[in-house]
């Protein structure tokens, strides 16, 4: 790596609500002043942060496409503050809503990976003007996505995951056999591909237990809710992305082919477009290269 990269590479952080969040700028080689940027939204999860983008990163650079990357890591995850409280997709949306207001300071096309879509959703709602378009990768089933999980039974199941159970099933989950043996079963298309890399990645990411409340916030269905009218209300330009091996985590979407999953999607939005690859449900870092292939034009059209 060159001194250059070191430098783009580099942590950077910024103060919301008192709280200090991290991320990174990845800036290109040859960035025209007009191709708009990218913002990227990881998933949660045991140990996922920003760091969940960083093959992709490289992958874009070596492609040579032109945007700035901006790679964030929500609050709870990565090097952002880790508060004890239960996080909720407009949380993490405000958070980026500032993000853009005072750091990035232009409109940006959101990426966002899986079950994370209601963020980008919510930012969408919230900030308009400063989102030109989005890229879903592996957005969550149609069912799951427009499902309202009762108030009080996510309520009820963070109570429990907010307790001393809660921090032992954390120590348990974070372990290399629970972490390979769920990405092999659920997100992953070939076992091959659960590397070292994406297993230490994890492990690191794991290492602070505070990191546990934004995972139990996702667990408990903080994010589950009917999103349809709201999916319905998105007028950018949006591209979903689907591995060909997609799969539901939940059991709504479980029996659902992938040309239905998007057919679903493409039936809701106003400016959808869809596009299958090689790989399952983190093509970001399973199919890295094809990913980038794979959206490249449509972001081309923003510049």
């Amino acid at each position: 790596m060159t001194t250059q990269q070191q430098t783009e590479f580099t942590t950077q952080f910024y103060t919301w609500q008192n709280y200090r969040c991290a991320y990174t700028v990845h800036q290109p080689t040859h960035s025209p002043a007009n191709a708009t940027p990218l913002l990227l939204i990881h998933p949660i999860g045991v140990g996922l942060s920003r760091q969940f983008w960083q093959r992709f990163c490289h992958e874009w650079e070596h492609q040579q496409q032109p945007n700035i990357i901006y790679n964030p890591d929500l609050l709870g995850c990565g090097e952002s503050d880790q508060p004890h409280i239960a996080y909720h997709p407009i949380d993490w949306a405000e958070q980026l809503q500032y993000f853009l207001q005072t750091v990035v300071q232009k409109p940006v096309i959101v990426v966002v990976q899986g079950a994370l879509f209601p963020v980008a959703i919510e930012l969408v709602n919230k900030e308009p003007n400063l989102v030109a378009g989005l890229v879903l990768a592996s957005p969550p089933a149609w069912p799951l996505i427009t499902k309202e999980l009762p108030k009080w039974q996510a309520k009820l199941i963070w109570n429990l995951l907010n307790s001393p159970f809660g921090k032992v099933f954390y120590r348990y989950a974070r372990r290399e056999k629970f972490l390979r043996d769920f990405s092999t079963k659920q997100l992953f298309d070939s076992q091959e591909d659960v590397d070292s890399e994406w297993l230490n990645t994890l492990r690191l990411g794991a290492e602070n237990t505070t990191s546990r409340y934004a995972v139990f916030s996702f667990l408990a269905g903080f994010w589950l809710k009917d999103y349809s009218s709201a999916i319905a209300a998105i007028n950018q330009p949006t591209l979903v992305v689907l591995g060909e091996n997609i799969s539901s985590i939940a059991k709504e979407g479980k029996k659902i082919e992938p040309d239905a999953w998007l057919s679903d999607y493409l039936a809701a939005l106003p400016q959808g477009r869809g596009i299958k690859i090689p790989g399952r449900n983190v093509l970001p870092y399973e199919s890295t290269a094809e990913f980038v292939k794979a959206i490249s034009p449509f972001i081309s059209e923003f510049s």
